[in-house]
């Protein structure tokens, strides 16, 4: 199973800032020493053009020049450094990369990713790209060379935060269903409206968000037929995440990955997986829902393999 990374190249952040950039190089870690069938590889950085399939050139350059107006990287949530413009590229480049292998294989994945609040011409909570966006509209134009119709990609959102980014972006395009469960209280506080919003409340529990999110997938069937799926696992509907405010527990995280591998392997759906949000008051504790993820996508990978066998 392919995994892409780009935690190598890490932000001068200051001491006590929020976002734990740490997570990264120790879930990579942790991937290379448990699960042996998840092979890791340096994530590519996007070019202008793939960026431009999503965001304006204006942005795109003054994020690889730092020219734009320091409300823009306020509002990010990260100080403008070459490094920080390099790692967002890589992201991106490490979700395309995941989807065309994907499509080769049925599960990929990205150790970070999941910028979901990035707009196409401003960033914003920790998003400088919009790997999502770009991933879709890039698959669509490679594939769309091949086929007579349209290549429709569904995002299945669970970070714990409405991916208001994205569903602005896609918010006239038929071909790209967004799917947001979160929390209806938390960060955006303003959200734009995704084709299809679960809202919930604080303090929600694995007994009420797993029966929410299949009636959610059970919605997306009725109104839409995806030829791929782009995951966003967010870590931080844990009830260990100290931005989260939901109360998951391990083993509920589990099955919510579960229901989302498993109605997609039903359908012979490509997954993309990216990793979203993950704030826990233990860094470790983040990491630890992580690397159950990837070992439940391991696992879903395993059977897409059986199944080319079975083909062969």
């Amino acid at each position: 199973m392919h995994a892409y990374y780009a935690d190598h190249f890490v932000l001068p952040l200051p001491e006590g800032h929020r976002f734990p950039m740490r997570k990264y190089s120790r879930l990579r870690d942790r991937l290379a020493g448990e699960l042996p069938d998840v092979r890791l590889f340096e994530a590519p950085a996007a070019s202008n053009g793939e960026l431009a399939l999503v965001h304006t050139p204006t942005y795109i350059q003054g994020i690889a020049q730092g020219s734009l107006d320091p409300s823009y990287y306020r509002e990010i949530g990260f100080p403008w450094s070459p490094a920080m413009a390099e790692r967002a590229r890589r992201s991106v480049g490490a979700s395309v990369a995941a989807a065309r292998a994907a499509l080769a294989e049925g599960l990929a994945g990205n150790l970070a990713g999941g910028t979901h609040h990035a707009y196409a011409d401003k960033g914003g909570g920790f998003c400088v790209f919009n790997d999502i966006a770009v991933t879709a509209r890039l698959m669509q134009a490679e594939v769309g060379r091949q086929r007579k119709t349209p290549f429709r990609v569904a995002v299945v959102d669970l970070d714990v935060h409405q991916g208001n980014g994205t569903a602005h972006i896609f918010a006239r395009d038929p071909s790209v269903f967004t799917l947001s469960l979160h929390g209806e209280k938390n960060f955006p506080f303003r959200k734009e409206p995704s084709d299809l919003d679960v809202g919930l409340p604080d303090g929600c529990t694995d007994e009420a968000y797993l029966p929410a999110l299949h009636q959610a997938l059970a919605e997306l069937e009725g109104r839409f037929t995806p030829d791929m799926v782009i995951y966003l696992a967010g870590a931080d509907p844990h009830e260990g995440d100290r931005l989260g405010r939901l109360k998951l527990t391990l083993d509920g995280m589990a099955a919510r990955d579960r229901v989302v591998f498993d109605w997609a392997w039903q359908r012979h759906l490509p997954v993309v997986l990216c990793m979203g949000g993950g704030y826990g008051h233990d860094i470790e504790t983040t990491v630890a829902v992580q690397v159950q993820t990837w070992a439940v996508a391991q696992e879903y990978w395993q059977r897409w393999q059986a199944r080319a066998a079975l083909r062969a």
